[in-house]
């Protein structure tokens, strides 16, 4: 604990990762119908699951920055660079001290702090480049803010980044993190207030906050994702049942949603392919800079970056909400329909592209300007 802050302000909220243990093996992946030409393409069932691809003839969220708010990103890898912008670190400091490297202020790359890259490759790495993975949104910015070391950081941290992303020109905050199960009582009792005034504040400047549910398989949300205001995601494996590890979608407000991240069992395939640092990538899936998740975690980036493809059509905070809502689908059910696992549904972006409002050119309302739970064995 710093020294200057109480005992609650410095309760610790962690990536949603953890260990599996498990042996990665070969299997069968079913072959996406991909128009880029990113290698591991093919893989990545969850854009197909959310309708990405069929989104982007409508918009690739050109002029959307995704602010991440985690442990950092390598502002090195060839399949983000092109997709970043000025970024910060807050990690026991206030004002920022720091861009937003994975590796912060001690210049370490610590164990868990590959989790950030992998979640902002999900959100928006460079596509149709020759080069590892699509992101959900090709066009859009990625924000880093680092505000977790070694896989965990304080409530206060965490307000302060995600306050820069809505005074910096961010449009979604992304939270693919969370407390334990219970830490709900803190907040509801206002014992711990930062991250809930930091998320009111986002929405009352336009700004959408998408969080993580939780990896306990437990029917509420974790905190963040519980506050009011947060769209809170659950995960489906690519059969679009619900993950066996994933939190549900139940909270004061329902504003739940379901999105891919991955099945957490034996085979790297049946995860989500994304980014991380340089030579990081487990040995076990056959890949350096490029590894296979699992985890809420995952499942929040594809929602982050179908907002982002929204909000780039110049629709409103609000309309935003009632487009990614009103058009999830639930498996067997179609659209209409709030489940404790499933949220409003699995988000469809070709469906929340083509909902009314596209094109309004509404001003949002936000301060700032624009900026031009991991591996084979891991849940995000």
């Amino acid at each position: 604990m710093s020294r200057g802050h109480s005992p609650l302000s410095r309760t610790r909220l962690s990536a949603l990762a953890a260990g599996l243990g498990l042996v990665a093996t070969a299997a069968v992946a079913v072959p996406a119908a991909a128009t880029t030409n990113d290698p591991l393409r093919d893989q990545q069932w969850g854009l197909d699951q959310i309708k990405a691809e069929e989104a982007w003839a409508a918009t690739t969220g050109s002029g959307a920055v995704v602010a991440v708010v985690d442990s950092g990103v390598d502002l090195t890898h060839p399949d983000l660079r092109g997709n970043l912008v000025q970024g910060a670190t807050f990690i026991d400091c206030d004002p920022s001290c720091g861009n937003g490297d994975w590796k912060g202020p001690d210049r370490e790359g610590n164990d868990r702090d590959e989790h950030g890259t992998h979640v902002s490759g999900i959100v928006a790495a460079v596509t149709d480049n020759g080069t590892g993975v699509a992101g959900t949104a090709p066009d859009a910015k990625v924000m880093p803010i680092k505000a977790l070391e070694a896989g965990s950081g304080s409530f206060e941290d965490i307000a302060n980044g995600i306050r820069y992303a809505v005074d910096h020109g961010a449009d979604v905050v992304n939270l693919s993190l969370g407390a334990l199960p219970g830490v709900q009582a803190l907040t509801l009792t206002g014992l711990e207030s930062s991250v809930t005034e930091a998320i009111a504040y986002a929405d009352a400047n336009g700004v959408l906050v998408v969080a993580a549910a939780g990896n306990e398989a437990v029917p509420v949300c974790d905190t963040p994702s519980f506050e009011p205001g947060a769209l809170c995601v659950t995960s489906t494996d690519r059969n679009e049942l619900p993950s066996w590890f994933s939190n549900g979608g139940l909270k004061a407000d329902l504003f739940a949603v379901a999105a891919p991240g991955g099945a957490g069992l034996l085979f790297c395939e049946d995860d989500i392919v994304s980014t991380v640092p340089l030579g990081t990538g487990s040995e076990a899936c056959g890949e350096s800079d490029y590894d296979y998740y699992a985890g809420t975690s995952m499942a929040t980036p594809h929602v982050a970056g179908v907002a982002a493809l929204l909000f780039a059509q110049g629709r409103t905070l609000e309309n935003v909400k009632s487009a990614l809502v009103d058009t999830a689908r639930t498996p067997a059910a179609g659209t209409g329909l709030w489940t404790p696992s499933y949220g409003h549904g699995i988000v469809d972006a070709a469906a929340a592209a083509a909902y009314e409002g596209a094109g309004a050119a509404q001003v949002k309302g936000k301060k700032g300007g624009k900026g031009g739970n991991g591996g084979k064995g891991r849940k995000g």
